[in-house]
């Protein structure tokens, strides 16, 4: 994720979430299919989803596979689910049936399943059967829909009677469940029409679900049956941690901004950045960004930084670093070589533009990082 495409210029946090939380990041798409319609089908999507960044394996019969260029079906399918399962979103062009038998054996739980969508070989009904939530199967449905131009039967009771879901807010704003028990009961219990306190320690954007009461006190979240408080993973008052109260934990997310010569090996950025990490008691677990100029986007040791941490990696030009209103050092050699006075600094406020400094410009192994800490804000 590079370039100069200036709408990537403020953090969007919610796409970065789903890019790095304890969803993880979007799987990887495995599509099997039965019929030479179906097969031709899963090649047109699979040739879809290769202009993009999910991966996707497309399995068929050996005489359909061979014809649109797909793997072969090995004799042991329901094997070949085994070793795909939670690791991999399966998508199955043919019947639903099927699909079930395929899947049975290994279902266990909706936060651990595997994402698994049907839809049949003309591409006109898309069916979400597995961890409609949690697993994204439920998005990755509507999203198949927009390709084929079907439709996407959702079933889910929270989507089809238009509900808070709470594994849904909480995937959408990167927060961690801390218990998925109390969030299925508080998913009947939402059903059931019952009011839900809820309280946030951050700010909340845009309309408040009607099933929802908000508390301005975590104390008053003890007069609803079931609530929700939305905290910082450090939070450990005795008013949400009632029975009854669902913790939805806030991890800050940190962006570091990254300057270095031309040609500095990974190894050399990765040491520097561990010492600036340590220092600033920030788990690697944490970093949700890589920030540098343009002139460094190609540059092998921050793009193998970044894919070590399995985060993106965003660069802007000079002029869009200039924008940064303030900066805690300036460098005139930094200037005339990249023509900013800051690099480290600029890239990661500029990528994140709502965060707050938190370590300013410091030179460690011969490279200069920033840190940016977002300011969590939620929505619906």
């Amino acid at each position: 994720m590079s370039g100069k495409d200036d709408r990537a210029g403020a953090l969007d946090f919610h796409s970065i979430f789903t890019y790095n939380t304890a969803m993880k990041e979007d799987k990887n798409l495995t599509i099997i299919s039965f019929t030479d319609a179906g097969s031709r089908l899963s090649a047109a999507l699979c040739r879809q989803y290769a202009k993009g960044r999910t991966a996707c394996a497309c399995y068929a019969p050996q005489l359909f596979a061979g014809r649109y260029g797909l793997r072969p079906l090995p004799e042991d399918a329901k094997g070949l689910i085994g070793e795909l399962w939670e690791k991999e979103a399966l998508l199955f062009i043919g019947a639903a049936g099927i699909a079930v038998r395929f899947i049975a054996a290994y279902v266990q739980d909706k936060f651990t399943d595997s994402p698994v969508i049907v839809m049949d070989e003309k591409g006109q009904y898309i069916i979400p059967l597995l961890s409609g939530h949690a697993g994204r199967a439920v998005e990755l449905a509507r999203e198949l829909a927009g390709y084929t131009g079907g439709v996407p039967v959702i079933t889910t009771a929270t989507d089809v009677q238009g509900k808070f879901a709470v594994d849904m807010f909480a995937l959408k704003n990167g927060l961690v469940i801390e218990s998925r028990e109390l969030a299925k009961k508080i998913s009947a219990a939402v059903l059931e029409q019952e009011e839900i306190g809820f309280y946030s320690t951050f700010p909340v954007d845009g309309p408040v679900p009607e099933e929802l009461r908000l508390c301005k006190a975590p104390g008053e979240l003890k007069y609803y049956p079931y609530a929700v408080a939305v905290v910082d993973e450090s939070d450990s008052r005795e008013e949400t941690a009632e029975d009854t109260v669902l913790r939805l934990r806030h991890k800050p997310r940190i962006v570091a901004g990254v300057g270095c010569r031309k040609g500095t090996e990974k190894g050399q950025l990765s040491a520097g950045l561990a010492e600036v990490l340590e220092a600033n008691k920030i788990l690697p677990g944490q970093l949700a960004a890589f920030a540098s100029i343009e002139l460094k986007k190609e540059e092998p040791g921050l793009i193998a930084l970044a894919a070590e941490y399995g985060v993106p990696f965003q660069t802007f030009t000079a002029e869009q670093l200039s924008t940064v209103s303030a900066v805690s050092s300036h460098s005139e050699f930094v200037e005339r070589v990249t023509g900013v006075d800051n690099v480290c600094e600029r890239a990661a406020l500029r990528f994140c533009q709502d965060g707050e400094l938190i370590q300013p410009k410091i030179c460690a192994q011969g490279a200069t990082f920033a840190l940016v800490r977002d300011r969590c804000r939620l929505s619906f």
